[in-house]
């Protein structure tokens, strides 16, 4: 019989399971976990660190068929080493024996379902897609790590998301040390949190109870996008027309994990319309009322916006995190500075609606300096609309001239600053 790898998960409330480590000759983990279990004398001890030299070893102890067992925090299939014990040696090979997640965890310990929750890690990964994922969702919990920790997730959020209420969970599942601490970004930012954080939750309380719901984590797609223009406060007309905002839409691509820009933002239907498909959003508006028009229309689609008073460019500079993708639909006579400054800044995509043609060439010059790859089209378009006696005729709308930069994969992490 082929030997296998038992994976048993622990340390947030979860017992080991004294039977799989008895018989153990190899116990790879961490060195808490180590310490921690009752290990056979005999046993050989690797303390996990770069994770290939340790898979390299349960591979010459599995070829001697030899008892092999890894120690993991919490649920070890939930973003821990299962994924990289199988594609090492195929699921086959493993005997998972999950505890409880440091997700799960925290959430009991404050009362809460997580069914809605959002997840996501930021241990050994980029820490502004966490830093999004708590700007666009009201209930999120985030795997920490070095460098990636309460304090700078805090650091990225304060001033952005007053709102928010971090709940600091550390050392989950030991009753000497555990502690669950409610802090605003801002008192989080300012503190040393040391190395035993197991997971931080990133709340609205407002919104923390959530809805019932049929489906697990993020909440689903809308089903519909490029709204009526009626959806929106709007004024004298004065708002990205659905037919643009469809292209637009599709050429910024806005996701889970983005961050969108909304520059000369009206209406705020653009923004609003990047907030329902998952992006965190920042709206820069010149004018007064236009401000509050983003916030009552953001708020009316139960969305977060962060709305700036400002004109572009010089607004732009107060604006801390690179975007992923920048929409322009105002600037006036300073377009073409302002289409400058964001494609500084974009890491992916800068679309810019236009109805003079005469500031075109400029806006193009500016995407394609930026080191962008540059497209563009007319937009014409004609509506139904009805006629007495029960007869329809077409409506043209005004034309719209709509362009698009894209930054070519190899320059997209060398953003311009």
């Amino acid at each position: 019989m082929t030997s296998k790898i038992a994976v048993v998960g622990t340390g947030t409330g979860t017992a080991y399971d004294t039977e799989v480590l008895r018989g153990a000759e190899l116990v790879v983990g961490g060195r808490r976990h180590l310490d921690a279990a009752a290990l056979p004398r005999a046993a050989e001890r690797v303390v996990l660190g770069p994770l290939a030299p340790a898979l390299d070893i349960v591979e010459e102890y599995l070829g001697k068929e030899r008892r092999v067992v890894v120690l993991a925090s919490g649920d070890p299939g939930f973003f821990g080493v299962v994924r990289a014990l199988a594609e090492r040696f195929g699921p086959g090979r493993l005997d998972v024996r999950p505890g409880v997640s440091s997700v799960a965890t925290a959430f009991a310990r404050i009362g809460l379902p997580w069914d809605d929750a959002v997840v996501v890690s930021a241990h050994g990964r980029e820490l502004r897609t966490a830093v999004n994922v708590c700007r666009a969702r009201p209930k999120v919990a985030v795997l920490t790590g070095p460098g990636a920790g309460p304090a700078e997730l805090a650091a990225a959020l304060a001033g952005t998301c007053d709102d928010r209420m971090l709940v600091v969970a550390s050392a989950l599942g030991d009753p000497r040390h555990e502690h669950v601490e409610r802090v605003t970004p801002a008192e989080a930012a300012a503190r040393d949190w040391g190395s035993a954080v197991s997971v931080v939750l990133c709340l609205d309380e407002k919104r923390a109870l959530g809805a019932v719901r049929t489906l697990a984590g993020p909440a689903p797609q809308p089903a519909g996008w490029a709204l009526d223009e009626g959806a929106f406060t709007h004024r004298d007309s004065m708002i990205t027309k659905f037919e643009v905002r469809a292209l637009a839409l599709a050429r910024l691509g806005p996701g889970l994990g983005d961050l969108v820009w909304d520059v000369g933002a009206g209406s705020g239907s653009v923004a609003v319309e990047c907030a329902r498909l998952g992006a965190a959003v920042v709206a820069v508006e010149k004018t007064a009322d236009g401000v509050e028009r983003i916030r009552a229309n953001a708020a009316a689609h139960q969305v977060d916006v962060a709305v700036v008073h400002g004109s572009a460019p010089g607004a732009l500079l107060g604006l801390g995190d690179d975007p992923d993708a920048v929409f322009v639909g105002g600037g006036g006579r300073d377009l073409p500075a302002v289409v400058t400054a964001c494609a500084r800044r974009a890491r992916r995509a800068v679309v810019v609606a236009m109805a003079a043609l005469d500031r075109v060439p400029a806006a193009r010059e500016a995407l394609t300096a930026a080191g962008f790859t540059c497209d563009g089209v007319l937009l014409q378009s004609s509506r139904l609309a009805p006629l007495p006696g029960d007869v329809t005729r077409l409506a043209a709308t005004n034309p719209v001239f709509l362009l698009w930069g894209v930054r070519p994969p190899a320059s997209s992490e060398g953003v311009v600053q």
